[in-house]
């Protein structure tokens, strides 16, 4: 679970401040495991200072607060600050921005020919597919993965999104698949066709970030009908 830890402090001497995070920054470097942060200051009070750090995990933001550096840096810190600053450790159980770039990581990994077993970072070991073209879910990374290869096999392919939007815990993306068909697909041997298709769907997510389910509602007849597979 990713873990964020906001600073909340007071103090005049905010160039001073920065100045300080500017150098445990530097003398970090390659041992810090912050993955992200961000300083604000209050519009109603400048002297009120914000810093917003985030981690992977708890135990790593520990293994960060241990460093020599931060203890040394927190010491000189609290010297610039008109009082003790506080501290807030929050584990984040929504966070819509990874899940929409988790998302569109997916559609990548699917096209981008790289070893399948990099799914797993990012579908959990119980995902659930629910595709309305196959006679049944497919349930797990082994199926899913079974999936890919078929679709790898049929065509050289991309994704483009189309558009995102976030609500909660799911993802909505709307997006255009375009291909070249060059293997045997659903029985159809290759005609070496660029095609393309127009798809939407719906992931959710857990709370790290993983995908536990999807839903896809995509033009696989309109496809077919490219192939000459159907009549218009």
């Amino acid at each position: 679970m990713t873990f964020v830890q906001i600073i909340d402090c007071r103090t005049s001497r905010v160039e001073e401040l920065n100045r300080l995070m500017d150098r445990w920054v530097e003398e970090t470097r390659g041992k810090r495991t912050a993955t992200h942060s961000i300083v604000g200051t209050d519009r109603s009070d400048a002297s009120h200072v914000v810093e917003i750090v985030e981690f992977p995990s708890y135990d790593v933001a520990m293994r960060n607060s241990q460093l020599p550096e931060t203890d040394r840096i927190f010491r000189e810190m609290v010297a610039l600050c008109d009082e003790m600053p506080t501290f807030t450790d929050l584990d984040v159980v929504r966070d819509e921005a990874l899940y929409k770039a988790n998302a569109r990581q997916l559609f990548e990994r699917f096209a981008d020919g790289s070893d399948l077993a990099l799914l797993d970072a990012l579908l959990a070991e119980g995902y659930h597919d629910h595709d309305p073209t196959n006679p049944q879910d497919a349930i797990g990374l082994d199926a899913v993965r079974r999936e890919v290869e078929e679709w790898r096999r049929g065509f050289d392919f991309g994704f483009a999104v189309d558009d995102q939007l976030a609500d909660g815990d799911r993802v909505c993306t709307r997006w255009t698949w375009r291909g070249s068909h060059v293997g045997d697909f659903m029985g159809l041997q290759p005609t070496g066709m660029e095609v393309t298709m127009t798809g939407t769907t719906v992931h959710r997510f857990r709370d790290d970030g993983k995908i536990v389910e999807g839903w896809w509602q995509y033009d696989l007849l309109g496809l077919m009908n490219q192939l000459g597979a159907v009549e218009p």
